[in-house]
């Protein structure tokens, strides 16, 4: 088994800031008493969007992240995407629950889908200059 040690650190990352994130949401749903919804609340409506954020972009960053590390790219270009990906998940966070602009969120999904982009062109290239993707 090929061990990915920068995949492994930036999934146990995401780890904590997933159970961070929940943690709000179920709070805030406890202190309104809502189960389902956000009734009304502007904070628990932004808790449980950058809670879904996460739940949405994080998986495909990891999976991007655990294939171009296990390609054997370099370790500074898997450290830079591990990097970015860390970077645009903790600051769209943030621009959700503490900031009523658009900045923080706009940098972080700039950097978030930069990485993605780079990440997948690089995928390509290795899946095509191998022959993989053809045969």
């Amino acid at each position: 088994m090929q061990l990915l040690p920068i995949t492994a650190i930036t999934a146990a990352v995401f780890a904590i800031l997933m159970v961070a994130l929940s943690a709000q949401t179920s709070l805030g749903r406890a202190r309104l008493n809502s189960s389902f919804g956000d009734s009304g609340d502007e904070t628990l409506r932004r808790r449980i969007r950058a809670h879904g954020n996460f739940a949405e972009y994080a998986p495909l960053a990891l999976i991007l992240l655990g294939l171009v590390e296990g390609l054997g790219a370099a370790r500074g270009t898997v450290l830079g995407l591990a990097i970015a990906f860390c970077f645009a998940r903790l600051v769209h966070a943030a621009g959700m629950l503490y900031s009523s602009r658009a900045t923080l969120r706009a940098v972080a999904m700039f950097v978030q889908h930069a990485a993605f982009v780079y990440a997948a062109v690089l995928l390509l290239q290795r899946a095509l200059s191998t022959g993989h993707a053809i045969e």
